[in-house]
C-alpha cells in the first residue's frame, strides 16, 4: 500500500471504499485516506495553554531532530484546546517533515500494520494521533495502546510517536468504590488492582499535559480576541459584550475556548471565518 506523503501532511486510518461486488457499503480493509481539508489553526491561535504548548512543541522538536521524545497524552476539560494544539503542531512542523495519521481507538491494534507502511520513509516523522481516547471496563482495545507504547516485542519505528487527547486523566472510568477498596499497610496506602491498572495505562505516556476549565478572566479575554474593535452593532459597548458572553457560557454549563468560539459564531457579523484554536 503506497501513500505519497510529499503531497499530504495527514491521513486517516479508516475503512476502505465500498465493495459493490459483495453488496457491502464498506470493505473489511482499512486504508490510509488523505485528509481533504485541513484546519488552518496556528500555534499563536491556541489560547491560554502556554505551558502545555511549550511542552508539546519542545517534545516535537526533539522528535524531529532525532532525539528521544515521549508519547504524549493531552487530558482535561472539553473545549480547552487539546485537539487544536495537536493540529497546530502539525501545521507548524509539516514543512520540517512532520506527518500525522489519525486512528480510532478500535484500530489501535493496527499500529504494527501502520508501522510497516512508514519504516521505509525515514525522511518523515509521524504522529499517530487518537482523539478523545478513553476506555470502558470490558473493552479490550486498550491492549493495542499498551502494546504500541511499550508492551510489544517489536518497538515502534524511530520516526513514529503517539499523541492522544482525552477527557479522562487515566483513560478509564473511575468509581468511588475503587478508592474505598484501598488498603492501608504500615501507614502506606495500597490501591486496588483496578485502580492501579488505570494509572498504569496513562503512565505509559511519558508526557502528560492537563487542560483545565477557563476562569472568567481567561474566557472574557478570549471573547475579546474574537471581537476586536470596532464591536459588532449587536453590542452597545464591551461591558455589554462581556455580560452577554457570561450569560452564554452560563447557559452552556461552563466557560471554555469552545464556548467562546460558539458565542462568536452566534453573534459575529464577520464573514471572514476568523477563529482561535479551542477544540
Amino acid at each position: 500500500m503506497s501513500f505519497d506523503w510529499r503531497h499530504h501532511k495527514a491521513a486517516i486510518w479508516r475503512s476502505g471504499p465500498p465493495d459493490h461486488e459483495r453488496g457491502s457499503p464498506w470493505t473489511s480493509d482499512v486504508v490510509l485516506r488523505a485528509v481533504r481539508a485541513y484546519d488552518p489553526v496556528t500555534l499563536d491561535e491556541v489560547y491560554s495553554v502556554d505551558q502545555q504548548k511549550k511542552a508539546i512543541v519542545s517534545n516535537t522538536e526533539r522528535f524531529l531532530s532525532g532525539l528521544k521524545a515521549n508519547h504524549a497524552l493531552l487530558w482535561g476539560a472539553k473545549g480547552t484546546g487539546k485537539s487544536s494544539l495537536i493540529k497546530a503542531v502539525l501545521n507548524h512542523f509539516a514543512p520540517q517533515g512532520l506527518r500525522l495519521i489519525q486512528v480510532e481507538k478500535s484500530h489501535l491494534s493496527d499500529w504494527l500494520t501502520i508501522a510497516d507502511l512508514i519504516w521505509d520513509t525515514p525522511e518523515y516523522h509521524f504522529i499517530l494521533y487518537c482523539d478523545d481516547l478513553s476506555f470502558d471496563f470490558g473493552e479490550s482495545s486498550y491492549k493495542g495502546l499498551k502494546s504500541l507504547i511499550e508492551g510489544s516485542i517489536e518497538m515502534p519505528p524511530p520516526n513514529m510517536l503517539m499523541y492522544a487527547t482525552s477527557n479522562r486523566r487515566h483513560l478509564l472510568p473511575e468509581h468511588m468504590h475503587e478508592n474505598l477498596d484501598a488498603q492501608v499497610e504500615d501507614t502506606e496506602i495500597h490501591m486496588n488492582e483496578a485502580l492501579e491498572e488505570k494509572i498504569a495505562l496513562a503512565d505509559r505516556f511519558g508526557l502528560r499535559l492537563g487542560f483545565y476549565p477557563f476562569n472568567q478572566d481567561a474566557y472574557l479575554s478570549l471573547v475579546d480576541l474574537y471581537f476586536p474593535e470596532p464591536l459588532s452593532t449587536r453590542f452597545v459597548d464591551r461591558a455589554e459584550l462581556h455580560r452577554m458572553a457570561i450569560q452564554f457560557a452560563t447557559a452552556r454549563g461552563g466557560r471554555s475556548g469552545r464556548v467562546a468560539q460558539q458565542f462568536h459564531r452566534h453573534y459575529s457579523e464577520d464573514r471572514s471565518g476568523s477563529r482561535v484554536g479551542v477544540q
